[in-house]
């Protein structure tokens, strides 16, 4: 059983900063980390390789100095890292994102063999627009669960694995057909701490360098070029000021919150 991990490089959210005259974030002089969704959809991956046997693979998009994170995969148990790196993908939004990585992971199938369940986190902290694992499964087309929170079991005699998803209002077990897509929520595991052979092995093993010119990627459709999603603006939200507290009896209490709520609920026709 082969499952892909896409990871991603971020900011560390507790110091990032925005430049506001280009809606873009200021990236210089902040730490970063691995995307903490991304970083259980890896545990997911290897819980999975520790049940029911198999590799895991782990690939990102990214600046030379995105390596950090695919060997902190290989510590946590992965047992490939694939850096897909080239200046052909600066600027990409998540459609021209989805295409490199898409086309990152044929070339993963064919060096290592082929995926079974490929893994996104929910989504990333810096951009939270949960775009990028939905559009790698519609370009697979392949099934996509989204915000797993569970994996129930693998039925590997009818290639197919079960899955608990968050839904609005309460939980969904869905059974899907493999190769499918599944972006983990935070819920779905507890990150383990790196065994040793584990941080052996990941600094031994090399990350393999991906890029334009040895897979088959269109740089028409990569980078800045080919991103059409825009940011027109960029702001901080106004502080919002401190709310009244009431106190006294409860009686007291009760009688201040209606008097003050009463013109508000004619206005709304509910008196």
């Amino acid at each position: 059983m082969h499952s892909l991990v896409f990871i991603k490089q971020v900011p560390d959210a507790a110091q990032v900063r925005i430049n506001y005259e280009t809606g873009t974030l200021i990236r210089e002089g902040v730490p970063a980390i691995i995307n903490p969704f991304d970083a259980h959809a890896v545990e997911a991956a290897v819980q999975l390789k520790d049940k029911y046997g198999g590799t895991v693979s782990v690939m990102t998009m990214g600046p030379p100095m995105a390596e950090e994170i695919l060997k902190k995969s290989l510590a946590m148990g992965a047992d490939n890292a694939f850096l897909l790196s080239d200046m052909v993908f600066a600027g990409a939004d998540t459609l021209a994102t989805s295409y490199a990585l898409w086309a990152g992971a044929k070339k993963v199938a064919e060096e290592v063999g082929p995926i079974d369940v490929y893994w996104t986190g929910k989504q990333a902290i810096d951009g939270d627009t949960a775009q990028t694992g939905p559009g790698i499964a519609t370009r697979f087309d392949i099934p996509l669960v989204t915000y797993a929170a569970e994996i129930k079991e693998v039925d590997k005699k009818n290639n197919k694995i079960k899955v608990s998803r968050v839904v609005d209002g309460g939980m969904e077990t869905v059974e899907v057909p493999m190769p499918c897509l599944i972006t983990a929520e935070e819920t779905i595991n507890t990150l383990r701490y790196a065994p040793l052979p584990y941080l052996i092995r990941a600094a031994q093993t090399g990350v393999k360098l991906l890029n334009s010119s040895n897979t088959e990627i269109d740089a028409d459709q990569c980078g800045l070029k080919n991103s059409p999603t825009k940011v027109k603006k960029a702001f901080t939200p106004p502080k919002r000021e401190q709310g009244e507290m009431l106190e006294g009896s409860d009686e007291k209490t009760l009688d201040a919150l209606f008097d003050k709520l009463e013109p508000m609920l004619k206005q709304c026709g509910k008196l």
